[in-house]
């Protein structure tokens, strides 16, 4: 299958939509020069764009309430129109004018709530369908989920997962999403809550996939499918089974307690990036040394000459050298 033309933005929650309908700004600490807002990042780069945001809120248990929220927040960053998917059962995600919309917007987010639900309502439609296309050929066309709307985009996705201090196979549950990124499993609210456990499972579980964990007011945004970019206030963690040694994760009982040797873990922040397919962690610019010294001075051709000894005075050096070292075995040089 080739690239997906399209971009992805999965975000860690609580992108910040402020209740009182004001700025729509993650709350990031004031004096971070990175402010910047997450939503504003789905507006298209293309020169004349016409900003058109499709809402899915059907993984919400509450899309009413939030609709007017989420449309106040992505007008003041800027799109023109707004306008909201309502799927609350397979139904709905069949119907023509659901897809007609998708075809004519430039992004779509998917909200928050239950990834299960989610899924549920929107596996194997013609919405799903529509959606996946357009990812597909269209450059210009994002899509994004927050918390359970972001952890069901890639193709293998966490289901359910209780957070023990022990960590036990029955623990997790895994579940196919959407499938518009494979080789990653996203966990979400992954500082906060203490979600590395249930992530370091799942991978050991799946290796041939990176987890990813976003914290709160941190998102990720993935290019081709594969260049992925940190973005926001928060980390993102990704968690890397490819030097993964012993485990049991694979044959444990449900009640055994699971072992993980050696997994790589990376803390995203500010512009790195990360190649999903070659696992390779990337510095953002800004994040280079300025000014840094090479790792070996160079050394005029000059001062190399003046550093140079005769054969007639470098076999002296050794021979004192030589006598010095014996002195110091026999404890000589006190």
């Amino acid at each position: 299958m080739p690239n997906p033309k399209g971009t992805l933005l999965v975000i860690g929650g609580h992108e910040e939509k402020n209740l009182d309908g004001t700025a729509p700004e993650i709350l990031l600490r004031q004096n971070n020069p990175q402010r910047f807002s997450i939503l504003g990042n789905l507006l298209a780069h293309k020169p004349n764009a016409h900003h058109d945001i499709q809402i899915i809120a059907s993984a919400s248990s509450i899309p009413e309430e939030m609709e007017e929220l989420y449309r106040k927040a992505y007008q003041s960053v800027g799109f023109n129109e707004v306008t909201f998917i309502h799927v609350n059962c397979t139904e709905d995600a069949c119907e023509t004018e659901a897809v007609k919309k998708i075809h004519y917007s430039h992004a779509v987010f998917f909200t928050g709530g239950d990834q299960l639900r989610l899924m549920e309502q929107m596996r194997d439609t013609p919405l799903l369908a529509a959606i996946r296309k357009k990812y597909y050929n269209d450059p210009n066309f994002i899509v994004a989920g927050t918390s359970a709307g972001a952890m069901a985009i890639p193709e293998k996705i966490i289901g359910r997962g209780r957070i023990e201090e022990a960590l036990m196979k029955e623990d997790l549950r895994m579940s196919t999403g959407m499938g518009l990124v494979s080789n990653i499993i996203v966990d979400t609210h992954f500082v906060k809550r203490g979600r590395f456990g249930r992530l370091a499972l799942a991978v050991a579980m799946n290796p041939e996939c990176i987890g990813v964990g976003l914290g709160e007011d941190a998102a990720l945004m993935i290019k081709g499918g594969n260049e992925a970019t940190s973005i926001g206030s928060g980390m993102v963690i990704v968690i890397d089974p490819t030097d993964m040694g012993a485990t049991n994760a694979s044959y444990a009982a449900p009640n055994d307690q699971i072992v993980i040797e050696n997994l790589r873990v990376h803390i995203l922040a500010g512009g790195s990036k990360y190649l999903i397919h070659e696992r390779e962690f990337l510095l953002a610019d800004t994040q280079m040394e300025p000014n840094a010294a090479p790792a070996i001075p160079e050394v005029p051709d000059e001062a190399v000459e003046n550093l140079q000894l005769s054969k007639e005075k470098q076999d002296s050096v050794n021979l004192k050298q030589s006598v010095a070292d014996k002195r110091e075995v026999m404890g000589e040089n006190n």
